[in-house]
């Protein structure tokens, strides 16, 4: 398949989706559960993303140095540290766990 093929599918299917979702009635929409939903599922996204990028290698299940960084990372927000103290702890253990895995091995 031809890649422009592929970048003009993908396009018409991004176009129709967010066609799809101002056709939805009003009424379905102001549903609590829909609300509810709405409010849930961006995080569930991001969660889902985060554990793929940490723990996948494209082939199987992996666990390196950035499963501690962000093991590091659930800490410091459980003692509710800003979120700039967040991503820094989660950088600065990744990169000791990174330096000190050759000799740890």
């Amino acid at each position: 398949m031809n890649v422009w093929i592929a970048i003009a599918l993908t396009a018409v299917g991004c176009y129709l989706a967010k066609l799809l979702g101002l056709l939805v009635p009003a009424g379905v929409l102001e549903r609590p559960l829909t609300r509810r939903l709405a409010a849930l599922l961006p995080v569930a996204l991001l969660a889902a993303l985060t554990a793929q990028q940490t723990f996948g290698d494209g082939r199987g299940l992996t666990l390196d140095a950035r499963g501690a960084g962000l093991a590091a990372a659930a800490l410091a927000l459980a003692l509710r540290a800003p979120f700039l103290v967040v991503v820094g702890t989660a950088v600065v253990v990744t990169a000791l766990v990174r330096a000190l895995a050759p000799a740890l091995w």
